[in-house]
């Protein structure tokens, strides 16, 4: 627990292994991108961000065991991932590469695919409704697509940058690489309210691509081999999930980046996962750890 704990606190382990911030490549097998690895700007300001109260009970800790392993597109620098009648939606980043994917789970295969223009790095995906919610990074503008044939319908603005994006079935939830994580009206845009996220009593940063699972909030910690289970209401880390070794080292080479895309089939009760540049993709069950 020790290690986990400073590896999630901000300016101590993570911060020495990981000298570039924001959601760009990673200095971690993979060569830097100047254009995409800046520090994220701060927060926004946002109301009603309080921490909660003091916490000292250390959250759980789970491993994973694979159940099914699928191919996945090791062009794709996955910043969004959704699981919907059976297949995938994905946002994949960087300027000039961006994109809405439709893809098959069995084969990885591109079905669909709309290029978003170059000027965007875009980021985290969330479907509400017919709706397709697609982040940026930096530029503060978010895409409304039509679910049946991706054409875009608007285009909405936030403060800060754009990192996960998720849905309780009400509210869009959005990342920003802070410790905040904020609750939008799909309708209006407006902040509703925000959380802060604490493990035990530290603020956890670079929260990344987001998912909400069985009333929690599923979160890559952005450059780590960790995914953090999140209380929606309190922002407290209630489960931290390790999948060190996911992705074995004989299918990594130097353009394959870190852990990062969650996708969860609740009808069927599978959790899939895979990373930016990833060969593969995986269905995992979660284990306590021993």
């Amino acid at each position: 627990m020790k290690a986990l704990l400073r590896s999630l606190r901000p300016g101590l382990l993570l911060a020495a292994l990981l000298p570039l911030a924001g959601c760009g490549p990673s200095s971690l097998g993979s060569a830097p991108d100047a254009a995409a690895t800046k520090a994220p700007a701060g927060p926004p300001q946002t109301a009603g961000a309080k921490p909660p109260p003091a916490i000292t009970t250390a959250p759980a800790e789970y491993t994973y065991e694979v159940v099914n392993v699928m191919p996945h597109d090791p062009g794709a620098f996955t910043q969004g991932l959704v699981f919907l009648d059976g297949g995938l939606l994905e946002s994949t980043g960087l300027n000039g590469e961006s994109s809405l994917r439709k893809v098959d789970l069995k084969t990885g295969s591109v079905l669909r695919r709309v290029a978003v223009p170059a000027v965007y790095f875009a980021e985290g995906l969330a479907v509400l409704g017919d709706r397709v919610f697609q982040l940026t990074w930096q530029n503060h503008k978010g895409f409304v697509y039509d679910l049946a044939d991706f054409h875009l319908e608007k285009e909405f603005a936030y403060e800060g940058e754009g990192w996960g994006l998720a849905t309780d079935g009400h509210w869009l939830i959005l990342s920003d690489g802070t410790d905040q994580i904020r609750f939008l009206d799909p309708e209006t845009f407006e902040v509703k309210r925000t959380i802060r996220v604490y493990l035990v009593d530290h603020p956890v940063v670079r929260l990344n691509e987001l998912e909400y699972i069985k009333g929690e909030i599923f979160a890559n910690v952005w450059g780590a081999n960790y995914v953090v289970r999140i209380d929606p209401v309190t922002g407290r880390v209630t489960g931290i999930v390790d999948f060190t070794g996911l992705l074995a080292p004989q299918d990594r080479n130097a353009g394959t980046d870190v852990l990062n895309g969650i996708a969860y089939d609740a009808a069927a009760d599978r959790l899939f996962v895979t990373g930016k540049r990833w060969p593969k993709l995986f269905e995992v069950r979660l284990k306590p750890k021993q």
